[in-house]
């Protein structure tokens, strides 16, 4: 079973703000996902903090 949040991120190419879906049951993850304005890999970085709240950050693939 996925366990799937909505997500708004602005891509860090082109600054569109655009809805993912991330599947946070998995705890800390990394992984990469086109932009689907301009189609640059954006790298998602989920991490967890104390509490067991998912946190998304997102880089250039050349960051």
């Amino acid at each position: 079973m996925l366990f799937q949040q909505e997500a708004f991120i602005d891509c860090p190419y082109c600054g569109e703000s655009i809805t993912v879906l991330v599947d946070d049951s998995s705890g800390e993850q990394s992984y990469y996902e086109d932009c689907s304005v301009c189609c640059a890999p954006i790298l998602f970085l989920l991490t967890e903090d104390e509490f067991g709240d998912i946190h998304i950050d997102v880089k250039r693939d050349d960051d």
